[in-house]
């Protein structure tokens, strides 16, 4: 009976406007393989009135369920262009509240590698990003609680090829390691 390899699973994180979706695109082009793309972005696109606090965990299921669909695809690598534990920021920043369940399924859903977006890329506007002069005091809670996690991450920065050079060399190093 031949067991199969678990893929290798990376989680694309930050402040807005960091630009986690190039390079997640970057990513998938250069391993050759479909990645998971940002729920919420799909979901508020479509919702047709400002979003409330219970829009969180319907996004945090979506998410949960494409970056499922995607691991269980013959993929060494699955690159999700957002985790759980944005939204949980995302709820706690802006409503000082979780929802049980987006904790608890974050605390469950694992990831061999989070690279986590500086805020050294000049701020572009969106009519879905809401805090452009938080970008420092959201990036700290990110790197804060990847170090309470104990989950092992890189943080990417500089210009667009550099961010993609320097993941590039964040997973292969750590994909090797975790393979041996």
């Amino acid at each position: 009976m031949h067991l199969k390899e678990s893929p290798f699973v990376i989680g694309i994180i930050g402040p807005e406007s960091t630009g986690k979706s190039t390079l997640t695109q970057a990513l998938a082009k250069h391993y050759q393989v479909d990645f998971v793309p940002e729920m919420a972005r799909e979901y508020l696109n479509q919702l047709g009135r400002d979003y409330q606090i219970g829009d969180l965990k319907i996004i945090a299921l979506l998410q949960l369920e494409a970056e499922n669909k995607q691991r269980n695809l013959q993929q060494k690598i699955v690159l999700c262009d957002t985790t759980l534990l944005v939204v949980k920021i995302w709820s706690e920043y802006k409503y000082q509240h979780c929802d049980e369940w987006i904790l608890k399924a974050e605390l469950e859903n694992k990831y061999d590698l989070i690279l986590l977006m500086d805020i050294d890329l000049p701020w572009v506007a969106d009519p879905l990003r809401e805090h452009p002069l938080e970008r420092q005091e959201l990036f700290s809670i990110y790197y804060r609680s990847l170090i309470q996690k104990n989950q092992s991450f890189k943080v990417i920065f500089g210009d667009e090829k550099e961010r993609i050079e320097r993941a590039i060399w964040a997973i292969d190093s750590i994909k090797s390691l975790n393979r041996k």
